[in-house]
């Protein structure tokens, strides 16, 4: 009996050490993907407000460029390809959740027309593979299999990303219908410099708390530094918290004013979004367009050899 609640209680003992371990690691453990796309999927049901913003600009603020190639039309039920360019310096380093510095990363959401979906892997041809690479995309959420999101991953291996997607069929899907579509893009480089609870990431600057004068700095042992300031409102001092990464660009003894940045701005990176077009079109028009063509072409055709036959006609008349 005693051999049996000894056994219990050790394996009780290593599931609660396991699963310690594990909460441990995911709020510990500087993982990349804090970034994007994980916080967006989590705080908002669609990534795309009311005003057209993409809700990466929330967390991600320095404006940058990002740039989407599609074709101009595709036909029902065919795999295309989507590629978003997300360009920046890769020679350039970011500040990294521990402070230190390190390589850009980029991720991309994807946003489509209903009916407009991630193209099954058995579908898609050999050269977008390859073009791809070893990207995985996922949907933003189950129950919208038209938006979707890819990153983090490395910018200097994947600056520009090639979303392999499948266009709808009219005949098989009834939300579907041969029209003009619009398609929009949202690409990150580096860090996002505010959590979507509204706290600071450590790629960002930091502010002073109150006026007044710097009583004192003190690095700290990890990184990072603890500022002391002599209030000048009523005397009493503020300490203001710096994490490691955002480096100081004031001194000791200095008098500052409250909202006076204490930091340089290390963010290098940034958000854009953009948008473009896409035609669902029915075989049966480029059909009948080649037809058109092909009549008129006939016709021309049939009026040079008619012109020619008419000409040799009145030159015989004219040497008879």
């Amino acid at each position: 009996m005693q051999n049996k609640n000894i056994s219990h209680w050790l394996k009780e003992w290593v599931i609660r050490s396991i699963s310690v371990l594990i909460i441990t690691g995911i709020i510990a453990w500087p993982s990349i993907s804090e970034a994007y796309p994980i916080f967006a999927q989590q705080g908002y049901e669609n990534p795309r407000e009311a005003t057209g913003r993409i809700v990466c600009a929330n967390c991600h603020l320095a404006k940058k460029p990002v740039d989407i190639e599609v074709p101009q039309s595709v036909l029902p039920d065919t795999v295309f390809e989507a590629v978003v360019k997300i360009p920046y310096d890769t020679q350039i380093k970011q500040v990294l959740a521990n402070g230190k510095k390190g390589a850009l990363n980029v991720g991309a959401v994807l946003i489509l027309p209903e009916g407009f979906q991630l193209a099954p892997p058995d579908r898609i041809p050999p050269e977008i593979k390859e073009r791809i690479g070893n990207l995985y995309f996922q949907s933003y959420s189950p129950d919208k299999k038209n938006i979707l999101v890819v990153g983090p991953v490395p910018g200097k291996k994947y600056s520009e990303i090639v979303f392999p997607l499948l266009s709808p069929d009219p005949s098989a899907n009834k939300e579907a219908h041969f029209l003009k579509y619009p398609i929009y893009v949202g690409g990150n480089r580096g860090r996002g410099q505010i959590y979507p609870d509204g706290s600071k990431s450590n790629d960002t600057v930091y502010n002073a708390s109150a006026t007044g004068k710097v009583n004192k700095i003190i690095r700290k042992e990890k990184g990072g530094y603890e500022i002391t300031i002599d209030n000048a409102s009523d005397g009493r001092q503020v300490i203001d918290i710096v994490p490691p990464g955002p480096e100081l660009i004031i001194s000791e003894g200095e008098s500052i004013k409250v909202d006076q940045p204490l930091t340089n701005n290390p963010n290098v990176g940034g958000f854009g979004q953009g948008d473009a077009e896409v035609v669902l079109q029915d075989p049966l028009r480029v059909q009948g367009l080649l037809l058109f063509f092909a009549s008129v072409i006939l016709a021309q055709i049939s009026l040079v050899l008619k012109k020619k036959q008419f000409e040799k006609v009145q030159l015989a008349e004219m040497n008879f």
